[in-house]
């Protein structure tokens, strides 16, 4: 199966990553916290590697993907609810809190849903539109549940020194709230995505046409 970026592209894409990982390591005052929140990272760039010839995935797949690497490891360097671009929207928006994290939930909901997509739609597993955005949507919830089960575990594990990594900002809903961005990001898949990725994947030979 041919890939559908370039060596060169991913290599590029790779390495950026890298130095923005190096960068915001050395540059973080919580190592502890900077870990927790790139650890995603660090293990999904290794798998793209890996899979990029036998697996190819869209570029719009990959290009999101890198899109919300970044915002995890610039998360992971100040901690979510410090993030400074964070700030300024909270003063330009007249916010109670630094909406950063929302964010990183929104790409949470956004980029899961898409993968979910995508690897259906090749094994041909789901076939009927309707059913497959709501397992999409469905898939997408259960991460983002489940990375609010390891925040809870990080908090009873940690005490206090949970609350950079947990980002709550004193907002009791912050887990609903958190959650429902995910939604929204899931919804942005399936609502307004799925033409363009369905188009890439027939484009590029990922996916054999099929009628509903």
């Amino acid at each position: 199966m041919t890939p559908t970026l370039t060596p060169l592209m991913m290599k590029t894409g790779v390495l950026i990553l890298l130095l923005i990982l190096v960068y915001t390591g050395v540059a973080t005052h919580d190592g502890a916290t900077w870990l927790m929140e790139v650890t995603p990272v660090i293990i999904v760039i290794p798998l793209l590697l890996l899979t990029q010839r036998r697996y190819p995935l869209t570029p719009l797949l990959y290009i999101l993907i890198f899109f919300h690497a970044i915002i995890l490891i610039v998360g992971g360097m100040y901690t979510y609810a410090k993030v400074p671009i964070g700030f300024d929207v909270q003063a330009w928006f007249g916010l109670s809190r630094n909406p950063y994290d929302k964010l990183g939930h929104f790409f949470q909901g956004l980029v899961p849903a898409l993968a979910a997509r995508e690897i259906l739609l090749r094994g041909q597993i789901i076939r009927g539109k309707k059913m497959l955005a709501f397992i999409v949507c469905c898939i997408a919830l259960a991460i983002s549940a489940t990375y609010e089960l390891i925040e809870w575990w990080a908090a009873l594990a940690m005490g206090q020194g949970a609350d950079d990594f947990l980002g709550t900002q004193g907002d009791p809903w912050d887990t609903q709230s958190d959650m429902f961005c995910a939604l929204l990001g899931a919804l942005t898949t399936v609502l307004i995505l799925a033409g363009w990725h369905t188009r890439q994947l027939l484009h590029y030979r990922l996916l054999t046409p099929v009628k509903d």
